[in-house]
Order: C-alpha cells, then structure tokens, then sequence
C-alpha cells in the first residue's frame, strides 16, 4: 500500500490542513482533513500520523508512507525529534507504524506529491 501524505499551514501558526491519498491494488481514497491552527511542521507530522491510522483501517502488510517533509523523515528515522512540539507526533507516528509488518518512509518532493498537497490545501480552505 503506498500512502501519500502532505501538512499545510496558512500562516505559521495559522490553519492548517492534512492530504492524504491511499493506493494500493484495490484501493484509492483521497482525504482532505482539517486540522486547526498550527505551524507548518507540526502540520506535517499531523498528516504522517492520519495517513497511517487511514492506511491501518485496511489492515495492510506493508506501507510506503511518501511524504515531502524532511524533518518528519529524519525524525522518523533517527526515532528522535528535537523540537518538544513534535515528539508527541513522532511518539503516535512510531507506535503505529511499529502496528505494520513492514513500514518505510519515503521523500517525495513537492511536484511529485501533488494530489496531496492539494488536499491538504483543500481543507485548509474549508476551514476558512
């Protein structure tokens, strides 16, 4: 299953809003969440953790999890988050994806996660 994800943020802080697209033989859903004020980067630790709890819905084997965020990658990865704000993030993020038998996360730059993004920017506007 591949899943898609993007966090936006009009303002820093300001609304915010997750994308999520989910792919996989049989599935392809796409979700625009809103998800109040934050900043940017706590946006995008938001949208990880939904993409996986949506994907956990399906009960898959494995997920790709592409994301354009570095510093979720990086957190991800290093099992550490520097900034306080985002280790709760990063705690949920790690939790569920221990729940998958083979989880990796991926960088995705911007123009290849567009469906994503533009959720995300979505339901940013619905909040407005």
């Amino acid at each position: 299953m591949d899943v898609f994800v993007d966090g936006a943020s009009s303002g820093s802080p300001g609304l915010s809003g997750a994308g999520v697209v989910i792919k996989s033989d049989q599935i392809y859903e796409q979700h625009a969440l809103p998800i109040g004020i934050l900043t940017n980067h706590e946006a995008e630790f938001i949208a990880c953790k939904i993409g996986l709890e949506l994907a956990l819905t399906h009960n898959p084997d494995f997920v790709r999890l592409y994301t354009d965020s570095k510093i979720v990658i990086d957190s991800v990865e290093k099992r550490y988050a520097k900034n306080p704000l985002f280790k709760p993030h990063l705690d949920a993020i790690l939790q569920l994806s221990e729940l998958i038998p083979l989880f990796y996360i991926n960088y995705r730059n911007v123009s290849q996660n567009k469906k994503a993004d533009e959720l995300a920017r979505q339901a940013i506007q619905s909040e407005k």
